[in-house]
């Protein structure tokens, strides 16, 4: 039976991977993770509830390798996790010639290091995705993090940065932009909760040259 979408293209390169580390299959992995308490399955589900059985899958084998290399720092099990991903790129895809999952691998154990100190995302006004990937951010990276990691949104129109703030519990930052110095100033900072989901700052910007200075700031 087909695990996930994708199933026979994607098989035997991951099973060839699990060999490289002593795991047998797919679904040998499952067990790996649960004897050691990590249910991937919920953890991917409460990151993204309408999430493909694919990312499930995907991340349960990464955390797999990560237990079968002894990774014992959130970083080195981030780069590990990469791995996993990895495999399950499809051969002869974007995502696979550029990878995509080594990528994401790696993008995780920065985020973990102490020598990051502010990760931003750019996002579109649609972008809810990626507020639920700063929330995930928020809540978890600093519980191995010795400094608090600055998590910044930016990139979205005012008005959609103040509702997604809103819905979200995130902090809404107001700028006001100065064209002919190229310089932007915050007006004023309105949290929409009191926990951790508040360390995420929202900014909005109306074009490009204001929300390049808000990278900048």
């Amino acid at each position: 039976m087909s695990l996930f979408e994708g199933y026979e293209r994607r098989v035997d390169k991951i099973n060839a991977v699990l060999a490289e580390y002593g795991i047998k299959s797919i679904e040998e992995c499952k067990e790996i993770t649960l004897a050691k308490g990590i249910d991937c399955d919920k953890i991917v589900r409460e990151t993204q509830p309408i999430c493909f059985e694919n990312a499930v899958w995907a991340y349960t084998v990464g955390a797999a390798i990560a237990i079968k290399k002894g990774c014992t720092k959130a970083a080195d099990a981030a780069a590990a996790i990469g791995i996993g991903l990895q495999a399950f790129c499809i051969p002869g895809s974007v995502a696979e010639n550029r990878k995509v999952g080594l990528g994401h691998g790696n993008l995780g154990k920065m985020l973990l290091s102490e020598e990051t100190e502010c990760f931003c995302f750019l996002a579109g006004h649609e972008s809810f995705a990626a507020a639920e990937g700063a929330i995930k951010i928020a809540l978890n990276a600093n519980k191995v993090r010795v400094k608090p990691l600055r998590v910044i949104l930016n990139g979205l129109g005012k008005d959609a940065a103040m509702i997604i703030s809103r819905i979200n519990g995130f902090t809404y930052v107001e700028t006001e932009f100065d064209p002919y110095a190229e310089e932007v100033k915050v007006i004023s900072e309105t949290p929409y909760s009191n926990g951790p989901r508040a360390d995420v700052k929202c900014y909005g910007s109306d074009n490009v040259p204001e929300g390049v200075d808000i990278m900048k700031l």
